[in-house]
C-alpha cells in the first residue's frame, strides 16, 4: 500500500507537475470532448 504523503510533500509534487506542464504544454485537440467519446464508442462497438 502506498504511504500517505504529508502536506509539504503533496505541495512539492504539485509544484513539480505544474512546472513540467508549463515547460511542455500539450497541444489542444481540435476535436471536442463529446466527439472524441463518440469516436471511441464507434471503435469499441465495431469490435463486437
Amino acid at each position: 500500500m502506498a504511504k500517505k504523503l504529508s502536506k509539504a510533500e503533496r505541495k512539492e509534487l504539485i509544484q513539480k507537475a505544474e512546472e513540467a506542464r508549463a515547460k511542455h504544454p500539450q497541444p489542444k485537440s481540435s476535436v471536442s470532448g463529446f466527439e472524441s467519446i463518440d469516436k471511441e464508442a464507434e471503435k469499441l462497438s465495431g469490435q463486437n
